[in-house]
């Protein structure tokens, strides 16, 4: 069995960053959302509201990364 060459298209053809690249956008949208929660959660057995504002924005930018990720994933 032969490969017909003139179908395989590279990465750069088809525009789309290798797989390394994904899961290291992934890996950092996941730490972020952790980071966010490990921050709340100190921030408020420490009372500060500041602290606790910045959990909650690092939490929902990290899950909104990670939604439009899973989006970009699911596409054909």
């Amino acid at each position: 069995m032969e490969t017909d060459k003139q179908k395989i298209k590279t990465l750069d053809e088809t525009d789309e960053p290798p797989p390394m690249d994904q899961v290291e956008e992934r890996v950092e949208a996941e730490m972020k959302l952790i980071q966010g929660k490990a921050k709340e959660e100190i921030a408020t057995s420490l009372n500060n509201k500041e602290l606790i504002r910045e959990g909650r924005k690092m939490k929902k930018d990290a899950e909104g990364k990670l939604k439009q990720l899973r989006e970009e994933d699911s596409k054909p």
